[in-house]
């Protein structure tokens, strides 16, 4: 805990300083009490509606877990497919470079008029969105692997999966992560836009719907949750990342 606080004092003491402001501002400056409520009122939606929250925190991994599964497994298995076929990366590349910067929403029209639900379209945007950074990440931890490590893998008589899980994947680890990092932090941007524009609950849906109330205690209450469970999730990836990848410490701490 004293490890801890040494390390993050100047960030607690900047949120700290940021609520006190808030503080005084609702209170004691002019400003519109119903955009800028009091931090009590904020804070007490989460004892009198955590429920609320709670189940629309359900509802939203329901389409976030399989889409983002989705993409991963997907992700991960073509791009080390392009990576190490240079016969179809070749040929398909073009339509990787073509399709890959197009923002999912390009693809709401299609998805609500040729799928039958809400849930199955913004599953579909969602792993439309974070598929790319993964496939792009896993293609490219193959492609910077040096010629001498392929070679020693031949040279050891490694083949079939003793190659790709013992030499492929770990040395392309750091980027398939880093692109699964990416598309994780992409999928609860295109989660919350879905949301606000056509569901009927979620973290999305939480602060659109009382927004349209001008309860903002209510849409503010909703931002902090969603922050939570946004920074929850980054972390949890990142320790995920390091133990994974324990041996780059190791390899820093060396040199």
């Amino acid at each position: 805990m004293r490890k801890f606080l040494k390390k993050y004092t100047i960030t607690i003491l900047i949120g700290v300083a940021a609520i006190l402001a808030w503080e005084i501002l609702t209170r004691y400056g002019e400003v519109n009490p119903v955009i800028f409520p009091q931090l009590i009122k904020v804070f007490g939606v989460f004892f009198n509606d955590a429920k609320e929250l709670m189940l629309g925190l359900a509802s939203s991994l329901k389409l976030l877990v399989p889409a983002y599964v989705g993409s991963v497994i997907l992700g991960i298995g073509g791009g080390l497919f392009f990576g190490l076929n240079n016969r179809i990366r070749h040929i398909l590349m073009p339509y990787v470079h073509l399709l890959s910067p197009l923002p999912p929403t390009l693809f709401i029209p299609y998805a609500i008029a040729v799928l039958p639900s809400f849930q199955s379209a913004s599953i579909f945007l969602i792993f439309i969105g974070t598929f790319w950074p993964i496939f792009l990440g896993s293609l490219q931890g193959v492609l910077i692997i040096e010629k001498h490590y392929l070679d020693n893998a031949k040279t050891l008589g490694l083949k079939g999966n003793d190659f790709l899980f013992k030499v492929i994947i770990p040395a392309a680890s750091p980027y398939i992560l880093s692109g699964a990092g990416s598309a994780l932090t992409m999928s609860f941007l295109i989660l919350t836009m879905a949301e606000m524009f056509g569901a009927e609950s979620g973290m999305g849906y939480f602060i659109q719907y009382y927004t349209d109330f001008a309860q903002y205690d209510y849409v503010i209450a909703g931002m902090i949750f969603n922050s939570a469970v946004i920074l929850i999730a980054l972390l949890l990836f990142e320790k995920f990342k390091k133990r994974l990848l324990f041996w780059t410490n190791l390899k820093a701490d060396s040199n």
